[in-house]
C-alpha cells in the first residue's frame, strides 16, 4: 500500500529521484516521474528563467509530479583580499588546462528571484537545502499547491524545518553524495549516519520522513521504510542513468569507484560534499580550511570544472558520489525504477517472513 506521503504527492512508489543540481535533467526528472516516482530538477545553479525552462520540458515529457530543489542562500560579500588569495591557489589548476582564473560576474542566483520562479511554477514539491525557509516563505508555497520539504542532517534541524511548516523533511545521513545539507551547528558533529538519522526523526517529527544516503536498491527502500521513513531520496543511483546531465569522463569514473573512494571536501565548493578523491582534492587538501565559503570558491573553481569536463579530465571535476557508488546501475531511468520496484517488493515479502 503507497505511504500517506506518497498518497499525497500522488506517486504509486516511495521513490523520489535527488535533485543533483548540476548533474539532473527535464529527460531525467521526466522519466522518473511518468515511472511511478518523484523526479525532481535541482534548481540551485540554475536561473529564473532557466528554472521555468526546464520545469516547461519536464511538463512537456509527462503530466505526472515532479520536485524543484532550491539552495537557501544569501548573494556574499566576499573581502578582497580573501579572494585574491583563493584565485592565487587556483592558478597552477588552471594553468594545467590553458587558463587564466578570473572573478565571475556572479558568485550565484538571487534566491528571491529563484524563489519568486518557484512560487510561480508551482511544482508538486518544494525542496530546500543548505538553510531554511520563514514561515511565510513555506506559506507563499502552500498557497501554491507546493508540498514543502527541507533538508536536514540533524534531528534539530529536522524540528526546525516542522517547526516553520514543511509539509516533510529529507533525513540526509553522512553517507550522501553532494554537498551537505547542515544548516545549524557544525558539519562535523553533524555526520550522521542515515540508519541513526531516520528514527531519530521519525520519532522526534508529527510529519514524515523522507531517507537518503546510501540507499542503492530496492534493499534500501524497505530498510529506510522498517526504520519509519515514508519515502526514500536517492540521488547516486540516478547520477549513472544515460538521462543524467554528466559527462562521459565522470560516468568512466563513477563506474570504477569503490565505496572506500569517496570523502567529504571543502575544496571545490568552499562547503563540505562527499565526492571521489582525486588529483585536484589532494592538490587543494592543505588548504582546505582556509577556502572560501560556498557559493564563492564554488564560483572560483566553475569555469575550471566546465573546462575539465570538456577536456576529459577527471583529474579537475568534482566527482560527487555516496558511498554505495559501487552498486549504481546504469540503466535508463525508468528501466531503473522498475527495477528497483521489484526489488523493493521482493524485500518486503522477505521481511515478512522473517528471512
Amino acid at each position: 500500500m503507497p505511504t500517506p506521503l506518497a498518497r499525497r504527492l500522488q506517486i504509486t512508489l516511495p521513490i523520489i529521484q535527488g535533485p543533483m543540481t548540476g548533474a539532473d535533467s527535464p529527460e531525467l526528472a521526466a522519466a522518473v516521474s511518468a515511472a511511478g516516482g518523484l523526479g525532481t530538477l535541482g534548481c540551485g545553479m540554475r536561473s529564473p528563467a532557466a528554472m521555468v525552462e526546464a520545469a516547461a520540458a519536464v511538463r512537456q515529457r509527462t503530466g505526472r509530479p515532479f520536485g524543484m530543489n532550491l539552495f537557501v542562500q544569501a548573494t556574499p560579500s566576499p573581502d578582497p583580499a580573501t579572494v585574491q588569495a583563493a584565485m592565487a591557489r587556483l592558478a597552477p589548476l588552471y594553468a594545467e588546462l590553458g587558463l587564466q582564473p578570473q572573478q565571475p560576474a556572479q558568485w550565484c542566483e538571487d534566491f528571491e528571484a529563484q524563489f519568486d520562479a518557484l512560487v510561480a511554477l508551482r511544482p508538486a514539491v518544494a525542496s530546500f537545502t543548505f538553510g531554511i525557509l520563514t514561515a511565510e516563505q513555506v506559506h507563499r508555497l502552500h498557497a501554491a499547491g507546493s508540498l514543502v520539504m527541507g533538508t536536514a542532517t540533524t534531528v534539530a534541524e529536522a524540528k526546525a524545518w516542522q517547526a516553520v511548516g514543511a509539509d516533510a523533511v529529507c533525513a540526509s545521513g553522512a553517507e550522501s553524495g553532494g554537498h551537505r545539507g547542515t544548516f545549524l551547528g557544525d558539519f562535523q558533529s553533524s555526520q550522521v549516519s542515515t540508519m541513526a538519522l531516520v528514527p531519530l526523526c521519525v520519532d522526534a517529527l508529527d510529519i514524515p520522513v523522507v531517507a537518503a544516503g546510501g540507499i542503492m536498491d530496492g534493499r534500501g527502500v524497505a530498510a529506510a521504510q522498517a526504520l519509519g521513513a515514508q519515502a526514500v531520496q536517492m540521488g547516486t543511483a540516478f547520477l549513472v542513468c544515460p538521462e543524467s546531465a554528466i559527462a562521459p569522463v565522470y560516468r568512466q569514473a563513477l563506474a570504477q569507484a569503490q565505496e572506500t573512494d569517496t570523502r567529504l571536501t571543502r575544496v571545490f565548493s568552499g562547503r563540505p560534499a562527499r565526492g571521489i578523491v582525486n588529483p585536484m582534492m589532494d592538490a587543494l587538501a592543505a588548504d582546505e580550511e582556509t577556502v572560501p565559503h560556498y557559493p564563492v570558491q564554488n564560483a572560483l573553481t566553475g569555469p575550471l570544472r566546465r573546462a575539465a569536463a570538456t577536456q576529459g579530465r577527471a583529474s579537475h571535476l568534482s566527482l560527487w558520489a555516496g558511498q554505495g557508488v559501487p552498486a549504481a546501475r546504469a540503466l535508463p531511468a525508468a528501466e531503473l525504477v522498475r527495477t528497483l520496484e521489484s526489488e523493493w517488493h521482493a524485500a518486503r515479502q522477505k521481511l515478512a517472513a522473517g528471512l
